[in-house]
């Protein structure tokens, strides 16, 4: 990596490092804040996709990991809680392959459930959710099939275990081998970021503590994860 380079990337990761160590991105219940163009914005929303791919792996719940974003980021007023929109209506068959990742039958039965998952306004996450009721309590049923609960508050009490299948960024804000290149191309400054609707993606099965599986995810987190004020560093 050339000089000038590697101190724009040290520069702008100490300076991640900072804001969020400080909480200086401050945010409302209103959407739709514009964060500006440039190298250290670039490293900044990248230092935050990583962040939460990496609390998302780390934990077993996606609902939790998101309630603690919200508040972290102050995207409701407090206490932040993760909301989940059902969408009436929607479906997706179970494919061959996911009954054997599931370990059931081709006659085993099985519930679908797509919601939205959102926290003041912002929706974070949009999941596809195959579960087995056979595993489930008749209480955890009945609350998936009369409410818009969230699949892992719904079943918390099971005390599941996340395995996470894939998880990739479905868009980086930085250019493949950016730090290897010897350039890095400067963005155009001034004008508003452009992030598009789908940045991450995360692909799991929940287990029970003997390792039944009782659910398969995919997770597909919004842009609005970072629907919260630019960070700016305090002089």
């Amino acid at each position: 990596m050339k000089p000038q380079i590697r101190s724009v990337a040290l520069s702008s990761f100490f300076t991640v490092t900072t804001l969020l160590s400080s909480h200086i991105a401050i945010a409302d219940d209103s959407k739709n804040f514009v964060w500006t163009d440039g190298v250290t914005t670039r490293l900044e929303a990248l230092a935050l996709l990583e962040t939460l791919n990496s609390e998302l792996l780390s934990h077993d719940s996606a609902t939790l990991t998101l309630d603690r974003w919200c508040e972290d980021h102050r995207l409701a007023s407090p206490p932040a809680r993760i909301i989940a929109e059902f969408v009436h209506g929607a479906d997706k068959p179970l494919s061959a392959e996911q009954r054997q990742i599931l370990g059931i039958s081709p006659s085993e039965p099985i519930r679908y459930r797509q919601v939205r998952l959102s926290c003041g306004g912002h929706v974070l996450s949009e999941a596809d959710n195959w579960y087995v009721p056979s595993r489930l309590t008749p209480e955890i049923n009945h609350m998936l099939e009369t409410s818009d609960i969230a699949f892992g508050r719904a079943a918390q009490s099971l005390k599941f275990r996340r395995h996470t299948l894939s998880a990739k960024l479905l868009w980086s804000p930085l250019p493949h081998n950016w730090e290897i290149a010897g350039t890095l191309t400067k963005p155009h400054d001034g004008v508003p970021l452009v992030v598009p609707h789908h940045v991450l993606q995360h692909v799991a099965v929940l287990t029970l503590p003997d390792g039944r599986p009782i659910s398969q995810v995919v997770e597909t987190y919004t842009e609005e994860v970072l629907d919260f004020p630019q960070p700016i560093a305090k002089p």
